[in-house]
């Protein structure tokens, strides 16, 4: 391995401009083919297995056309302090302003709110739907313009009138501001770390090439592979952090090649052979990880995770050839300002930061790991209560006018009119579907946390029912999933006195159901990937204990991310310096995103620092100076990558929505807590205590597993790698070879 990519440094770097046309043909090729492609799909949303979603299919089956996915609005209408909707005045008011929002050029229809009874008891507050012939993504500004005048001229009657559903939603938020945040403070961090513009620029430059080259594949084969507009959020992220991440380690590889006094060409060559390699199986553990993604079932979360996984290969590849090609136009650029000056490029000391962390580290193992430890397990504690659902208009801010419509609507109508249930009988068969169809109402609507039951409404084949449940609790409520539940077990009973059957779907229900799946798949999903990269590692590191200590530090800063999560955005505590005002359930896919995301991270840093104590190991130091090693020449860089994702993350903790904090703020605590606590202080401890026994590995192990030379002990030896005099070749100008 470390032979082949020494090999391919050299060639990048001779061939540098054979290398930069290539790379500029496929991004020009697939950038053409992206504005030539079909544009891609809104998919919808479907998680095969589940109750909801059978019935859900069931009804777009029986009722064609009915299940249409245009977007909606719900205005809300509420009268003055003392005054009701139904008085002449506050009437005429509503009933003006339903007519004007159904004069919309995409408007399907506006039900008004006293002809639909959409009235609440006291007369207080009503409601109108606004459906409209495209969906949510399709809407023009012309029709939002449209929408938000009708509402203005509403409130100017004296009303008060707020509004939510899918076409309120804006069409992107804040466009990517959080990615440009993050760019920027990487570049801070890469500038501070090397000293150079050119060092720190140059992983920037080919982390977005290859952002570019995926998202544009992305986006060319959307139509013909059925990818939707959201398949590439996961490919940008983690093609923007692993890019630079892998850029990186090259640069900083080449840099120490060359203090070592090697030519330019030479020291390209070694840097790919050696943290090449460590970014060839770092790729593969995240490649791994989303690949993985497979397992939970979900079509949409599957593709998320190939284009993903296939953003992370096009990042190697790049880091393999571009990188080295880059670093034959500049040789020197990369250098510090005093290296270039001098022309004498010294090696790098041996009393930096990293170096007296490990020693100190090495000094007290057994406080270190226990500390870490503790501190992380007692993190991750409240993790044992994790709910999980999918927080909707109530998890808003209160400034939104979705959020305070939602509080309109549960102070009106009662906490349960935000999430209501959908029945679906299906009564083919049947002698008498309608009695069937009362029946199975009746006994659903007798049940106790129910607070009505809307009237069955029947296809045209006159075999098929559905009505709404209207539940006494709110839709995140957890009496609400015991309802759920509690109506589904007693299907056989109610059913036994009909030849119909019944399913339980609507939004409340599948966001159960989603929780429920996710949650059972979480499980099979940590074994699948964590057991495949123990497996990785062993090749990399021939080490038993290496790759479990790995596997179980990850699992404990996974862990502690989540407990965070859960004290913050469920219990609340916090909750306020973050800017979340409703805590709730967290979001569904929050852990299999953390886990895939943050393990494919972890496992970088994992290959990067400990590759390198292994390299110092094998070529003959003991193992606490082999730790040394490790840490002098790998935790800055190591500390740049967290600390460069950290910012990332942290960038979307800011956003308004509560589900982008979520996200944001679980992301960047497991980086932190990975990167500074796993990697950095409980890594070094293990492998202290441990002593020679970290590197262990049983004869017949020894035997099957492949030998890969990620270490570069052949270009150690190999004829090649002599040392010729420092290269001074103008950094401005490319190196003569």
């Amino acid at each position: 391995m470390a032979t082949f990519l020494y090999r391919v440094g050299r060639l990048a770097f001779r061939r540098r401009w054979y290398v930069a046309l290539v790379w500029a043909a496929v991004l020009a090729a697939v950038g053409l083919g992206a504005l030539k492609a079909p544009g891609a799909v809104d998919e919808e949303f479907s998680m095969p297995g589940i109750e909801s979603q059978k019935a859900f299919d069931l009804m777009e089956e029986r009722f064609p056309g009915a299940t249409a996915d245009g977007a909606t609005a719900r205005v809300v209408f509420i009268a003055p302090g003392g005054e009701k909707v139904t008085a002449a005045g506050n009437k005429q008011a509503v009933e003006e302003a339903v007519a004007d929002l159904g004069d919309g050029t995409q408007v399907a229809s506006a039900v008004d709110p006293f002809q639909a009874k959409t009235v609440s008891k006291d007369g207080s507050t009503a409601f109108a739907t606004v459906t409209y012939k495209v969906g949510a993504g399709d809407l023009t500004d012309a029709s939002r313009t449209h929408l938000e005048r009708a509402i203005d001229q509403a409130r100017d009657s004296g009303l008060t009138v707020e509004a939510g559903g899918t076409a309120m939603a804006g069409e992107g938020g804040p466009g990517g501001m959080a990615e440009v945040i993050g760019v920027a403070i990487a570049a801070v961090v890469l500038l501070v770390t090397f000293g150079s513009l050119a060092a720190a620029g140059l992983p920037l430059l080919t982390a977005v090439i290859g952002v570019g080259v995926s998202m544009a594949t992305i986006l060319a084969l959307s139509s013909a592979l059925g990818l939707s507009t959201t398949t590439g959020t996961l490919a940008m992220m983690l093609g923007l952090a692993v890019g630079i991440d892998y850029a990186l380690f090259v640069v900083s590889r080449y840099r120490e090649e060359r203090a070592k006094g090697r030519t330019p060409q030479e020291a390209t060559g070694m840097a790919v052979g050696t943290a090449g390699s460590a970014v060839v199986f770092a790729g593969l553990t995240v490649v791994i990880a989303l690949a993985g993604l497979a397992v939970v079932g979900i079509p949409m979360l599957t593709k998320m995770g190939l284009a993903a996984a296939g953003a992370v290969v096009v990042a190697v590849l790049i880091a393999l050839t571009l990188v080295p090609a880059f670093l034959g136009f500049w040789p020197n650029a990369v250098l510090t300002r005093r290296a270039r000056k001098s022309g004498r490029i010294e090696e790098s000391g041996e009393t930096g930061a990293g170096t007296r962390w490990a020693r100190f580290v090495l000094r007290r193992p057994l406080p270190v790991l226990v500390l870490g430890v503790v501190g992380l397990g007692a993190l991750a504690l409240p993790a044992t209560g994790l709910q999980l659902g999918m927080p909707g208009d109530e998890a808003k801010p209160t400034s939104s006018s979705e959020r305070r419509a939602y509080d309109a609507l549960a102070e009106g109508f009662g906490p349960g009119f935000n999430g209501p249930l959908t029945v679906v009988v299906d009564a083919k068969g049947d002698a008498d579907p309608k009695g069937a169809a009362d029946t199975i109402a009746e006994e659903i609507g007798s049940t106790k946390g129910v607070v009505s039951v809307s009237p069955a409404r029947f296809n045209d084949a006159g075999d098929t029912a559905v009505f709404s449940v209207v539940p006494s609790t709110a839709p995140t409520d957890e009496k609400t999933k015991n309802l759920v539940t509690t109506i589904r077990d007693e299907r056989p009973g109610i059913e036994s006195g009909t030849g119909a059957s019944y399913e339980v779907t609507g939004t409340t229900a599948l966001n159960i159901d989603i929780a429920e799946k996710v949650q059972a798949a979480l499980v099979p999903y940590l074994i699948v990937v964590v057991g495949l990269a123990i497996v990785l590692l062993l090749v990399v590191f021939r080490s038993v204990l290496v790759p479990l200590k790995a596997a179980l530090g990850f699992l404990l800063s996974v862990l502690a991310s989540l407990g965070a999560v859960v004290v913050v955005f469920q219990q609340g505590h916090g909750a306020e310096l973050l800017g979340v005002e409703q805590t709730g359930p967290i979001m569904s896919l929050m852990p299999i995103f953390l886990v895939g995301i943050v393990f494919g991270l972890a496992m970088d840093y994992e290959v990067f620092l400990v590759s390198r104590m292994r390299e110092a190991y094998v070529h003959g130091e003991s193992p606490a100076q082999a730790v040394t090693s490790g840490f002098r020449h790998s935790a800055r860089v190591v500390v740049a990558a967290a600390l460069i994702m950290i910012a990332v993350f942290a960038g979307f903790i800011g956003e308004s929505d509560s589900m982008i904090k979520m996200i944001g703020f679980g992301l960047a605590s497991a980086v932190l807590f990975d990167a500074f606590v796993v990697r950095m202080a409980i890594v070094p401890a293990v492998l202290a205590l441990l002593g020679h026994k970290a590197w262990w590995l049983p004869k017949w192990l020894d035997r099957i597993l492949p030998r890969v030379d990620v270490e570069g002990e052949a270009l150690s030896r190999g004829p090649e790698t002599e040392k010729p005099a420092p290269d001074t070749t103008p950094d401005l100008e490319p190196a003569r070879t």
